[in-house]
């Protein structure tokens, strides 16, 4: 049996995913703010270490008895880190840049129990088709990549640009649930008992 989890983000995306698993009653405390992202080193690490921060935000929060998660998804293109859009005319750019080529989406994942914390890292190659100037326009119109890693959401209406993805689809959607599963295994509890 689980213990009482503590998600620690603001994505609906990834309370839907733990919710999926059957994780119910789970608290929400996300960071006030975006945590700094690390320059210079390996994308899935600075995911980690963005996560690593979530997660002690709301360790310091919740009850010492609590499974606190946290994550933080990047996407990587030609080695550099394309982060949440600021503005409409960022999001356009990055969705150019992509199209038609093959990017890696990481999301890094820390849980933290009774102190002892589990860290990984997911990565996940995804390739775009084409997308005319016309389609990044309509879509960026939509607002949804407004908050997204890489101006994109795999699940929503940006799923007609993806061709193919290697690796853990849920990853894309930020939530690695293969790993989560795995860490939360390290600790003897088991998501499917």
């Amino acid at each position: 049996m689980l213990p009482h989890i503590v998600l620690a983000s603001q994505s609906p995306r990834r309370r839907e995913l733990l919710s999926m698993l059957g994780v119910t009653g789970f608290d929400i405390v996300p960071a006030p703010s975006e945590a700094e992202f690390p320059r210079g080193i390996f994308p899935g690490d600075a995911a980690v270490a963005v996560a690593r921060e979530k997660a002690k935000y709301a360790a310091a929060r919740a009850h010492e008895a609590s499974l606190v998660i946290a994550a933080d998804t990047v996407v990587s293109l030609d080695g550099a880190i394309l982060e949440k859009p600021e503005n409409e005319a960022e999001a356009a750019r990055m969705l150019a840049s992509l199209s038609g080529r093959r990017h890696t989406v990481y999301s890094g994942l820390v849980l933290l129990y009774k102190g002892e914390e589990k860290s990984a890292y997911e990565a996940t190659d995804v390739y775009f088709r084409p997308i005319s100037a016309a389609e990044i326009s309509a879509y960026v119109a939509t607002g949804e990549p407004m908050d997204k890693a890489g101006a994109y959401g795999a699940q929503g209406v940006a799923s007609v640009f993806i061709e193919r993805i290697d690796g853990d689809f849920f990853n894309v959607v930020g939530l690695p649930l293969c790993t989560l599963s795995r860490l939360i295994n390290e600790y003897g509890f088991g998501v499917i008992s």
